[in-house]
């Protein structure tokens, strides 16, 4: 007996395929978002537990500001990620990492003005005079606001051609994180270091040069995996 191929049953490879792009992108989008609530579920325990050391404040702050830093690049991450190995399926995740950012931005910024400050404006203002850092990383919050708002389809609509000019400010904004990090870090550079290196890469991988011989590669790399 030989099994049915109709219609009725037969499933194409295209068919196949798009089922599997789909999985694949569903279980990327579940892992984004676990991953992205990890250190915020560590960060609680660490406070119930008084884990979080002699300086509570200080760990929190260096807690939210480097996760919001790592999400930061990782949204940067995704175009590079497509234009090296032609993995589209990364694209949908731009947006949650960049809303996961700005979250744990929230909570760093929380934190400085709450926690670390008691909401005292004149104590807040005193900071900021003496530490110019701290308005270096205002000034990225600032600008990750209307990203943020402006995140979903139907503001991409309403936008139109305007959206994209918009969003590029994510490169003056980790910019100016990373200024803000080495700034705040003084003498120690080696972290902040290897997180600029990271996004000095990212944005070579984006100068149109370089994109056009990695999409040249790509594009010869499956015809020759095609044959």
């Amino acid at each position: 007996m030989t099994a049915a191929t109709g219609p009725e049953t037969a499933v194409s490879t295209p068919q196949i395929k798009r089922w599997d792009r789909k999985k694949t992108a569903r279980l990327l989008t579940w892992l984004t978002h676990i991953g992205a609530l990890v250190p915020l579920a560590v960060l609680l325990r660490e406070y119930f537990t008084n884990s979080l050391g002699a300086d509570p404040v200080r760990e929190i702050l260096f807690h939210t500001g480097t996760s919001a830093l790592v999400l930061l690049v990782m949204s940067l991450a995704v175009t590079p990620v497509t234009i090296v190995f032609g993995w589209k399926q990364v694209i949908p995740l731009r947006r949650p990492l960049g809303l996961y950012a700005f979250l744990y931005v929230c909570l760093h910024l929380i934190t400085f003005l709450w926690l670390d400050y008691g909401l005292n404006l004149s104590f807040i203002v005193d900071g900021i005079v003496e530490q110019p850092f701290v308005i270096v990383g205002t000034a990225a919050f600032l600008l990750l606001i209307p990203l943020a708002i402006t995140s979903t389809k139907g503001w991409q609509r309403r936008l139109g051609k305007r959206w994209k000019p918009l969003h590029k400010l994510s490169y003056l904004i980790i910019v100016l994180a990373l200024i803000h990090f080495f700034w705040l870090v003084k003498n120690v550079y080696i972290e902040p270091g290897i997180y600029a290196g990271i996004v000095a890469l990212l944005f070579l991988v984006r100068w149109n040069p370089v994109k056009q011989k990695l999409l040249r590669w790509q594009r010869q790399l499956r015809r020759n995996l095609a044959r």
